[in-house]
């Protein structure tokens, strides 16, 4: 998909995120080393996104609208065929528009697969590259260690005309998997490693989703990933700091194959009708996002679900942007927390709940409130008729009128929480208990006269009168009592399926097993558990993925595929306030 964009650069509003990076950028364009910004999002569709991917997702889609005549296009790095999967690849177009962002140009690595091999011939006919016999144990043996140099693989020294024949001849399917590679040839007492003669191919007998079975060889990811850059004349190329050892090559592969000097390479792509401007980009480093009481290893990650820890990738304990999505994060508040972060190259673990602040921040102006009970007790008004039925009126925003008002039903019997009660109140203690008086919300101030046990001896009911003169718009409706609780009427309330989620895991560094366990055995129990409630109807019509706040017990959203109007299914997104505050 393709966007118009504006013709001349200019800078951000004043307003604008302010950090290195952009810094830079807005240097090159007062410079005129560019005249406009190119970026990508270049991931690896072998897995889901998760939240450290939102970080990437934002730098670089953000800064495509931030400065005019920008465009960021989503590049799909597709060289590793057998983990990637078509259903990542949606699933990834899926997060990206769900976060708010629009790419210039979707593409994928293979597109460009034709112009990386004939780069390859290039380099080998430069004598840059030779084709390697030794196998992968031979070749890390050959490496040697950060304190130690590498030794030349004794087929460095292989002529031009023999490695062009057999790189031909491992393009034409005649190699075994694992038996030969095409290594660049740079510096094997290089103080990088990854100088240290890197592989560029790799044969590997198996059909890729979007080739088919054309090759029986691919590239790497270094490789690839930065001749696609250039091939997209991508100005900043923005990877997280794990790939700064990685810059050298990456200009290394640029500078060695030119591809702006050297049509012959790309025409390929232009006979497609595929825009191309080679360039060479330049790679800027930044720190990733890293949150405590979460995972982002994709092996992991996959673990979980293989292993039927959770209930899928779209798990809504998973940190993946799918899980958080159903879960009922909102793209608005992912957004935030990357603005709160900002842009750094230093390495830091975010807590957690700064995530859920970020989250209550935007559901607090956002959400409609509701009044649903999630362990219920009945309440009995006595003095009211048995056949009593009456509509109240609500605001649905207690803070924004635009939101509107709601009605509500209210009869003689509602369900209120069963922790609302105490028969032996702590010291404290401010709602319903014998002989005391509370404020039923809407309707008035209620007294408990007497309570109704089952023959363990369990609260069943409990037995209140209504102060008639307590009702809204009464004199008495000002008297003071310490406490107000909400309830849903017994007779018109919905039964819910209420989903409690929690973080997935119970310590802030899973992957830190100094403790003697394993990451897995961090799992938090209680992070799920699935409860019937009771909800005003006007909750259980909610359309999938509508948030409210239930007063008093935290922000709710209804299931986006389990969700009816005959079956309400809701999931708690976060409680009103940091709980695990109080735990530690």
């Amino acid at each position: 998909m393709s966007n118009e964009t504006p013709s001349a650069p200019s800078s951000p509003a004043a307003d604008a995120p302010r950090d290195f990076i952009r810094q830079i950028i807005r240097d090159d364009l007062a410079s005129g080393k560019h005249a406009s910004t190119r970026t990508r999002f270049p991931p690896e569709p072998n897995g889901y996104l998760h939240i450290g991917h939102a970080k990437a997702i934002c730098l670089n889609f953000g800064i495509a609208q931030e400065f005019a005549g920008g465009w960021c296009n989503l590049r799909l790095d597709d060289t590793n065929p057998g983990k990637e999967d078509p259903e990542f690849v949606e699933g990834i177009k899926d997060d990206v528009r769900w976060l708010g962002y629009e790419w210039h140009e979707l593409r994928h690595a293979s597109d460009y697969f034709e112009v990386f091999y004939r780069a390859a011939i290039k380099l080998i006919e430069d004598g840059k590259a030779y084709v390697d016999d030794l196998n992968a144990d031979e070749v890390r043996a050959y490496r040697g260690t950060l304190t130690e140099p590498g030794r030349n693989s004794p087929f460095r020294d292989r002529s031009v005309e023999e490695n062009l024949d057999l790189f031909r001849r491992m393009r034409a399917g005649e190699f075994e998997d694992g038996s030969k590679t095409l290594r660049a040839k740079i510096d094997m007492a290089a103080g990088n490693i990854n100088l240290r003669d890197p592989a560029i191919y790799r044969v590997r007998k198996i059909a890729h989703q979007n080739t088919g079975d054309a090759w029986p060889i691919y590239p790497m990811y270094d490789y690839a990933h930065c001749l696609s850059d250039a091939l997209e004349s991508i100005t900043h190329s923005l990877c997280t700091l794990e790939f700064e050892d990685h810059r050298p090559l990456y200009d290394w592969f640029v500078d060695a194959v030119d591809l702006p000097n050297h049509p012959e390479l790309w025409q390929p792509l232009v006979d497609a009708g595929l825009e191309t401007r080679p360039s060479k980009p330049r790679q800027i480093e930044f720190s990733r996002l890293n949150l405590s009481y979460s995972i982002t290893s994709k092996r992991k990650l996959a673990q979980l679900v293989n292993e039927g820890h959770v209930d899928g990738w779209d798990d809504p304990r998973m940190n993946t942007l799918r899980g958080l999505r159903r879960r009922g994060f909102t793209a608005a508040s992912i957004r935030l927390l990357i603005e709160r972060l900002g842009v750094s190259k230093q390495n830091s673990v975010i807590d957690y709940a700064v995530f859920e602040g970020c989250v209550r921040e935007d559901l607090d102006a956002t959400a409609p409130r509701r009044m649903a009970v999630l362990d219920p007790l009945k309440l009995v008004i006595t003095n009211l008729p048995e056949d009593h039925e009456e509509i109240l009126t609500f605001a649905n925003h207690p803070k924004d009128e635009s939101f509107g008002s709601r009605t509500v039903p209210f009869a003689r019997g509602v369900w209120i929480e069963r922790d609302d009660f105490a028969e032996v109140p702590p010291k404290g203690f401010h709602r319903l208990k014998p002989e005391g008086e509370v404020r039923l919300r809407g309707v008035g101030i209620v007294k408990c006269e007497e309570i109704v046990k089952d023959a363990d001896g369990q609260v069943i009911e409990v037995r209140c009168t209504l102060d008639p003169e307590s009702r809204h718009g009464l004199p008495g409706a000002d008297r003071k009592v310490k406490g107000t609780i909400h309830w849903v009427s017994a007779v018109h309330g919905v039964a819910a399926e209420v989903r409690l989620y929690d973080r997935l895991f119970a310590v802030p560094a899973p992957d830190d097993e100094s403790d003697g366990k394993s990451w897995i055995e961090h799992i938090n129990p209680e992070a799920k558990r699935v409860i019937t409630g009771w909800v005003e109807r006007a909750a259980s019509l909610a359309e999938p993925e509508q948030h409210f706040q239930f007063e008093r017990l935290g922000y709710f959203v209804a299931d986006r595929l389990d969700h009816h109007a005959h079956h309400p299914v809701f999931n708690r997104v976060v409680t009103l306030r940091d709980i695990w505050a109080a735990k530690g």
